[in-house]
């Protein structure tokens, strides 16, 4: 939860193309956390649905980031999309 609001202001104040992708690396380090078995208090769903929807929305985070001001990569990663 600390990287988690630590990275909203790094995103704010700082830079959101950086912030955005260390918010992404909090998720995917969340997600590992989950798969070893840190559960907390609030574990309602199974570990593999948490894990899975940790891991896929760090990814897309840290990898939406990436393009933000990168129109190389951001043409690269199009032009995979379109087929």
């Amino acid at each position: 939860m600390a990287g988690a609001v630590a990275t909203v202001l790094v995103i704010l104040l700082v830079d959101p193309r950086w912030g955005g992708f260390a918010l992404g690396g909090v998720l995917m380090i969340a997600a590992a956390l989950r798969f070893a078995g840190y559960d907390g208090q609030l574990a309602v769903r199974s570990k593999k649905m948490d894990v899975i929807t940790l891991t896929a929305f760090g990814f897309l985070l840290a990898l939406t980031s990436l393009a933000l001001y990168n129109n190389a990569f951001k043409a690269w990663l199009l032009s995979l999309l379109a087929g």
